[in-house]
């Protein structure tokens, strides 16, 4: 017997299905994202989550017509299937495959780029002004979850919104803590009430027929609007966006598809900005991601039986830099750890549980996170600020303004610096080295392994009295297969001599280099491998003792080339330095080895292009 999922081949397919078939095809959807996202890896938790709200959003609206943007995006997969695309699924989030993101150019029914949170209801404002402007009959609708309703653009837009009368749909997914406390029975009932058709009819009828009436009837629909929400007032405590300007529908259960679709009519009917606030269960329909949805929310390949990973764990970069925090926790009282919503992918959780009064997690607000840090600096503590490099892009601003300006003694670690392979161009962290470096004051450090990263941090908390960013990758923490040098400072590490060529390299790009040196020596070619360390300041003494004397000067980095470190190289040198780095453009998604052959930063391709400039 076919199954439903079969003959969805676009958006219109599901107008098609009876409410029952609806149901059913919730479930093999979700049967669908197990069997899939086991083999590729991917955000199993948070689709999960929305499968009846992407049927009923499907169901409702016209998804190539009307604009759906969904914040972050990472739990668009649902709606992905549902517009033709579950035959893409076995390369998604590969190279060359199926984003995991909503990508406009893969589908007309991805309105808007998304990756990075809270942006949404931005974008949708925008389309619903836009429609309102161009005199269409089409609804904006933002897709937010309560996490990224902290974060202080979404804000910033709702204050914007509720201030227009547009065609604007807010969609809360409430799958963590609730926002608003209900307020007994009576609470239940008015729910009830308002979320029936007939209600709205009635409401909808008695607007009408005041508007009739000769002289007296718009200032009665005024005074009755005036009791209406006065009345509320006694009732609800929270009126939260109600305050900002929306019609407020819910909560509702978003795994009931009539519920569902029943409040999204009435809030397309309505032609103005209205929030509707679901509730939701992360992972809901797959056991394993319901008892651990931290866990299934970004996850790779596992047993779908058991819900266990299938490769074998080793320790990271993230949870080397908690490690290595902690142990220093113990010996400075002052010191302090932050991060934006990410204590688990920072690596801060034992920090947390260690010394919870220390640990502050600010929702994701990465701007908040580094002024607040920054007032913590002023005051004499040293705070030490975790976030992903893609993310810290966020709060440029606060870096220079309320950092570097005033010399704060604060120490960034951004996790995932250089590309981070299969989430693709919205989280590739190949920019950090450019935004940074000319923030006056700082010091920007990058270790290519476990001992130098555990030096590095040591030396920003206890030597250093400026800001200071460690940068280091996703991925297993390595062990150097050099000595480790233990002087004060970071003047460079030559793990490779030779006399004709040097390759000054960044972090972990490091291996590269000296791979690629191996290569050169095959055809007496002999070259020095620099382990860099320090970004910024550079040490000019050390570069230009190198440099003496060399065919070529080669720089390799896992940044962007413009105002990338070998940009600064040469401009240092006042001489040519073959700088390899990604180009400056969107870094497509695939794992790091896809990458680096795609944008010629293999040994191989280093150790080529090298021979063919000096032989």
């Amino acid at each position: 017997m076919q199954s439903l999922l079969e003959n969805i081949y676009d958006s219109k397919d599901i107008k098609k299905l009876s409410a029952v078939q609806r149901k059913e095809l919730a479930k093999e959807i979700r049967d669908f994202l197990v069997s899939h996202v086991s083999k590729t890896g991917g955000h199993l938790a948070a689709n999960l989550g929305v499968v009846e709200l992407t049927i009923a959003l499907h169901q409702v609206f016209d998804v190539e017509y009307d604009r759906i943007v969904w914040d972050v995006g990472h739990q668009s997969y649902v709606h992905k299937i549902l517009t033709g695309r579950g035959n893409q699924f076995h390369a998604l989030r590969q190279f060359g495959g199926m984003s995991g993101f909503p990508k406009t150019e893969e589908h007309p029914a991805d309105a808007f780029n998304t990756g990075h949170s809270s942006t949404s209801v931005s974008a949708a404002t925008g389309f619903a002004v836009a429609a309102k402007l161009e005199g269409e009959d089409k609804t904006a609708v933002a897709v937010i979850g309560d996490g990224a309703l902290t974060g202080g653009m979404a804000f910033e837009a709702l204050n914007h919104a509720g201030a227009m009368q547009i065609p604007l749909v807010v969609v809360l997914n409430d799958n963590g803590m609730s926002i608003s406390q209900n307020v007994g029975g009576f609470s239940k009932k008015l729910k009830q009430i308002r979320n029936t058709k007939r209600y709205f009819r009635f409401k909808s009828n008695v607007k009408s027929v005041l508007e009739k009436i000769p002289v007296i009837g718009a200032k009665l629909k005024q005074f009755f609007g005036r009791i209406k929400a006065a009345f509320k007032r006694m009732l609800v405590k929270d009126m939260f966006f109600e305050d900002f300007g929306f019609t407020y529908l819910g909560p509702v259960d978003g795994h009931n598809l009539s519920d569902l679709e029943v409040i999204l009519h009435q809030a397309k009917a309505l032609k103005k900005p209205v929030v509707v606030h679901i509730h939701t269960k992360k992972g809901k329909g797959y056991t394993p991601a319901e008892k651990d949805p931290d866990r299934f929310h970004g996850i790779g390949e596992f047993d779908t039986q058991t819900g266990q990973a299938l490769a074998k764990k080793e320790i990271d970069w993230s949870e080397h830099f908690g490690i290595t925090l902690c142990n220093l926790a113990e010996k400075h009282p002052e010191l302090l750890a932050i991060t934006a919503a990410m204590p688990l992918g920072t690596g801060l959780t034992s920090f947390q549980k260690r010394f919870p009064d220390r640990f502050f997690d600010v929702g994701i607000a990465e701007q908040h996170a580094v002024t607040f840090a920054a007032g913590l600096a002023k005051a004499g503590f040293i705070p030490c600020v975790a976030i992903y490099s893609t993310f810290l892009q966020r709060a440029y601003d606060q870096l220079l303004h309320d950092v570097a300006l005033q010399k704060l003694h604060m120490v960034f670690c951004l996790d995932r610096s250089g590309p981070v392979g299969k989430d693709g161009e919205t989280h590739q962290g190949v920019f950090d080295i450019s935004y940074l470096s000319h923030l006056p004051g700082f010091t920007i450090l990058s270790p290519s392994n476990q001992a130098d990263f555990s030096r590095m941090l040591r030396y920003a908390v206890e030597e250093c009295d400026g800001p200071v960013a460690i940068r280091y990758p996703r991925g297993t923490a390595i062990m150097a297969s050099w000595e480790i040098q233990e002087e004060k400072g970071f003047s460079g590490n030559l793990v490779r001599d030779g006399e004709d060529v040097l390759i000054a390299a960044v972090g972990t790009t490091v291996f590269d280099a000296i791979a690629a040196a191996e290569i050169l020596e095959q055809h007496q070619i002999y070259a020095a491998v620099l382990d860099l360390q320090q970004i910024k300041p550079l040490n000019a003494e050390i570069l230009f003792k190198l440099c003496k004397g060399k065919k070529l000067v080669a720089s390799l980095e896992d940044n962007v080339l413009t105002g990338g470190f070998g940009q600064q190289l040469c401009a240092l040198l006042q001489q040519r330095v073959e700088v390899f780095a990604y180009p400056d453009e969107p870094i497509v998604q695939g794992t790091i080895k896809e990458l680096k052959c795609k944008y010629g930063l293999t040994p191989e391709q280093i150790a080529k292009k090298i021979l063919h400039i000096v032989m």
